[in-house]
This record gives structure tokens, sequence and C-alpha cells, in this order.
């Protein structure tokens, strides 16, 4: 499930759709297949098609800039099912929703650094805001690993639960906040993500902009040959 390009518009329009169909009272968002999503396309990253544009800001950042707001004005509550890995903006997706089961097994990662990239796709925003700024530090700069126990045992998720069991967790809470009073839902959501947005604009632009200064990178070119050559990179700051 790599972000490409035309998946990344449909998920920026779908939260739209979604927040203006009043028959939705709550929403489910989990991954088809093994995998929640490999976050960006790496083939694109290898191409050259995740370059700056000429033409005002670089696509990327108004791409992800409209999908994290979209996301967050979803009046609805959003319940993720982490069905499998998600990796960069494939992590930073579900962190954004209101409440997370994930598989025991399922892993999440912003791994942008280990591609030579800023973290710049709202990996900055959320991670100090779940886990706190120590341990946001450690894994955006060194793009490790964590698992669903791991990721429950620290407040990054709701629920670690056996992989068979994530979606049918993951109904159950939706279907016991579709059945509750949904102005009272909708507008403590609000409320909320009110403090989550002043962290959006206080980092997410500048972010960002730096990620889309390393799209041209030597780093991510090595780092995009490497992922298909099945061998570590080799960094050289340039």
């Amino acid at each position: 499930n790599a972000v490409n390009d035309q998946m990344h518009g449909e998920l920026e329009a779908v939260f739209v759709d979604l927040s203006n169909d009043d028959e939705v009272r709550a929403i489910v968002l989990t991954g088809a297949g093994s995998a929640f999503c490999a976050g960006g396309d790496v083939e694109g990253m290898k191409s050259g098609d995740f370059l700056a544009s000429t033409k005002g800001p670089p696509v990327p950042f108004r791409q992800v800039r409209r999908l994290v707001l979209n996301l967050l004005e979803v009046e609805q509550p959003i319940v993720a099912a982490v069905n499998g890995d998600g990796a960069g903006l494939g992590a930073t997706i579900p962190l954004f929703c209101d409440i997370i089961v994930m598989a025991e097994t399922a892993r999440l990662a912003d791994t942008h650094v280990r591609m030579g990239l800023v973290a710049g796709d709202g990996g900055v925003v959320i991670w100090p805001w779940l886990v706190g700024m120590a341990r946001a530090k450690e894994y955006l700069l060194t793009g490790q690993w964590i698992d669903g126990r791991e990721a429950e045992r620290i407040g990054l998720v709701n629920y670690a639960v056996p992989q068979e069991q994530v979606l049918a967790k993951a109904m159950e809470i939706a279907s016991r906040l579709a059945q509750g009073a949904p102005l009272a839902i909708r507008w403590t959501k609000y409320s909320v993500n009110k403090l989550l947005r002043e962290h959006v604009n206080l980092a997410l632009d500048s972010s960002m902009f730096l990620e889309a200064a390393t799209m041209g990178s030597e780093d991510l070119q090595e780092a995009a040959n490497a992922f298909f050559e099945k061998r570590k990179p080799e960094f050289r700051g340039r």
C-alpha cells in the first residue's frame, strides 16, 4: 500500500467526503492485505517524481498539508485498525486518528531519516504529542521500528491485540462511538484537535519545506537505490 500520487489525492478527498456525510457516525481506517501502508512510493523517489515543483511549493508539501488538515477536520471519530506494518506517512496517518488499535506483531516507524529525508509529513508533530519529546526524538532520529506491544506500553496506540482481532476490536469501538451522542462526540473531538492543530501550524510547514530540500539530495537517491538492491545505504551528507 505505498502512497503514490493517485492514492495521495484519493486520501485527501475521502476524508472531506466522509466529514460531509451526515449518515456517517464513526469511521474505521485500515489497510488492505498484510501491510497497513508502506509510506511514500520508493519508486517515485528513485525516478525523481518527488523532487520539488518549479511552480510554487513542492507537490508533496501541498499534498501532505492538505491530507493532515483534512484528516484533523473530520468531525466523526476515526478508529485506526493497524493490521500490519506502517512506515513514514503510513505511520503518520493512523497516529493522527482518534483511537488506534494495532496488531501486536505489526510495526510502526517514521523511516524518513533512513531514506535521507527530513521527517516532514507530520511525524515531528504527532510523535512528541503522543509519547513525549525524549522518546519522539529517538524514534524520529533513528527511524527505529516499534511493534504493537511496545507501542501500547508507551502510549503511542490505545490497544495492541492479536492480528486476527484488530478489525473486530476497531469495529467494536467504532460501533460504540456511532451509538453515542453525535454532537457531543464531534465537538469534544473538535475541541481536543484545536490543540493538535496549533502544533501542526507551528511545525508542519517548516518540516515539509526542509523535507523538500532533502528530496534532491544524493542521499535520497542512494537510499532508494539501496532499497531496490537490498543493501545498506552509504550516506555522504550531500
